[in-house]
């Protein structure tokens, strides 16, 4: 029998266009075989049951093409998978973050007519010492404290604080320290045969990130971008910051450290971090893990002909290993939760400090009364609200961040390369909410080659509202950005402009609808248009909007009138603003400094009434 060619379209995508061209299908080519196309015939049940396959198998080969791109992914697992593709890391959680003030009491001392602190009873306050606030967020100070050393970089302030007849009695000292919303978790896994790849999990809400991870050897194991990545920048604290020859007002050291033993994490869901290690074991790791320079190029020593590395600088960083796998051994995982809204703490509230690790730093020859004294001398405050601290990255900000990574491609050139980077600041170090960034208007004499650039941020209190960002929170900004500054740019980090309104609306209700019900819905939708993550700097009230979103509510005759009134003051901020000034064609504009609108108090500053037509 001779082949037929037959017409078959490929643009089906639905029940209904399946079903359609089927039925045309049979009669074109079967018109003697099948003829009734009722809804009743066995022959339409058999061909509305194909086009219900084609259309499920439809849908699901449509889902997992627009899965594997993250502008469209919407399953979290396959969009966390796609940013890290893309070299970004989203944030399942940002931590608040404060300067916190230490203090303890030491005795005087008289030494040769003149009084001066006694050393002795100084403390020493390991790192990760955890402070408790009033509302109960637990902190941890990052860097260890030793009353007893004073440099340019940790210097100790010292007071008399108790005198008799004019004689110091105690002196008090007073260090400062970054401070953290965090709290240390330990979870351990065990493991017997080497497996390629190995990997744990760990499911817990506002996981930070590991800090650090050590088997039942005393190893350490170190955090990696990639498993092929064989060697770190190692931090090492500089304790001779006062010493010329060990460089002088240099706080941290950086080493270059071989890391055999090494893994990578990633977040797959908002709850799980999973911690991937190495394929090999100790004994088949690379000889030469960093290529010796003396083995590459000509003239080598001990007569070699053949060189044993390229000569590439990569060489010198990376290799073609992967780590070792654990094996026989039982690792204990330390890893930070925290962060949230909830974290956002008021000044003077961390007032509470874990002294179970606390020593003296000389325990000979104290006097054990006075050492207890001295001990229960110690204490915290925080002058300074923490601040930063809010929920992770929706799905909708991993995708927009991973895209502007991606094209940022870790350095920062234009001003919206350094915007990206300031939002996507690693949760541990705090969080920006808004911002925004502009060149200054320079005159004719200002301006010379350095790019100048000001960057205007806001943070968020504790409950979620607005609130300006903490030294600490720009200084760690400022850090975070000059990793990756052009070298001729300049970075000015300001506040910028809160400006707090009320809004206060008239509407006309149909008959036979409850006023109160209408009333209720009205002011909840004007809540929903007034959402901080809805609002950005710069961005202008737009009145049409709102007697739209008005007007969309069941029950709703008319408008009669929405009014815009700035709060000022107490609760508020303090930057007053004309409102009427400002509206231009029923559009309120903010003030030409970067300044976002904000519903500081939605249940009382959004007010409606019912009124007649």
């Amino acid at each position: 029998m001779p082949e037929i060619n037959r017409d078959i379209k490929y643009l089906n995508r639905d029940f209904s266009d399946f079903r359609s061209r089927l039925i045309n299908y049979t009669q074109t080519y079967f018109p003697d075989t099948y003829k009734d196309f009722s809804a009743a015939s066995p022959g339409m049940m058999f061909i509305e049951q194909a086009s219900y396959v084609g259309d499920v198998l439809s849908f699901y080969l449509d889902n997992q093409f627009q899965e594997n791109f993250i502008q469209y992914a919407v399953q979290t697992n396959n969009v966390f998978e796609l940013s890290y593709m893309f070299g970004y890391r989203p944030k399942t959680t940002n931590v608040s973050q404060t300067t916190i003030e230490i203090f303890q009491q030491v005795p005087a001392i008289n030494i040769s007519g003149d009084y001066f602190p006694d050393y002795n009873y100084t403390l020493i306050i390991p790192e990760n010492t955890t402070l408790t606030s009033a509302n109960s967020v637990d902190f941890l100070m990052e860097d260890k404290i030793d009353f007893s050393v004073s440099s340019s970089q940790d210097a100790t302030e010292v007071n008399i604080y108790q005198t008799a007849g004019g004689i110091p009695q105690f002196y008090l000292l007073k260090k400062t320290r970054r401070a953290v919303s965090s709290t240390i978790n330990t979870q351990t896994f065990s493991f017997t045969n080497p497996l390629p790849f190995q990997t744990v999990n760990l499911t817990e809400s506002n996981i930070v990130k590991i800090l650090d991870i050590t088997d039942s050897d005393g190893n350490k194991w170190d955090e990696v971008d990639y498993l092929g990545q064989e060697t770190i920048l190692d931090t090492i604290k500089n304790t001779n910051v006062n010493d010329p020859n060990s460089g002088k007002d240099v706080p941290y050291l950086l080493k270059l450290k071989q890391c055999p033993r090494r893994f990578v994490t990633r977040f797959t869901s908002l709850t799980n971090l999973q911690i991937q290690f190495g394929v090999g074991s100790p004994s088949d790791t690379t000889e030469e893990i960093i290529p010796n320079p003396n083995n590459v190029g000509i003239g080598l020593p001990f007569k070699k002909d053949k060189l044993t590395a390229a000569y590439s600088p990569t060489n010198f960083l990376y290799t073609g290993t992967y780590g070792v796998a654990p094996s026989d051994t039982t690792l204990t995982v330390r890893y930070l939760t925290g962060g949230g809204t909830d974290s956002n703490t008021p000044a003077n509230t961390i007032s509470s400090i874990s002294a179970n690790n606390v020593l003296f730093s000389n325990n000979s020859a104290l006097n054990s009364t006075t050492a207890d004294f001295i001990f229960n001398s110690l204490s915290v405050n925080n002058p300074e609200p923490a601040t930063g601290g809010k929920g992770g990255d929706t799905i909708q900000e991993i995708r927009q961040n991973t895209i502007s990574s991606t094209f940022a491609q870790k350095r920062s050139v234009t001003a919206d390369d350094y915007l990206i980077r300031s939002l996507s600041m690693p949760s541990d170090f705090g969080s920006i909410t808004k911002a925004c960034i502009e060149k200054p208007q320079l005159t004719d004499s200002q301006i010379s080659t350095i790019e100048t650039l000001s960057l205007y941020v806001l943070s968020q209190n504790s409950v979620g509202q607005l609130d300006y960002a903490s030294s600490t929170l720009k200084d760690n900004l400022r850090t975070y950005l000059s990793q990756q500054r052009m070298i001729g740019d300049s970075i000015e980090i300001r506040d910028a402009y809160i400006i707090n309104i009320s809004v206060e609306f008239e509407v006309v209700v149909l008959p036979n609808f409850n006023n109160s019900e209408v009333l209720i819905n009205c002011i909840q939708s004007l809540k929903d248009y007034f959402t901080l993550d809805k609002w950005q700097l710069k961005q202008p009230i737009l009145m049409k909007e709102l007697f739209i979103s008005l007007d969309k509510i069941t029950g709703v005759q008319t408008i009669k009138n929405v009014i815009i009134n700035n709060k000022v003051g107490g609760n508020y901020s303090q930057y007053a603003y004309d409102i009427d000034g400002a509206t231009q064609n029923q559009v309120v504009y903010p003030s030409l400094d970067p300044s976002i609108f904000e519903v500081r108090f939605p249940d009382q500053d959004i007010k409606g009434r019912v009124v007649p037509l």
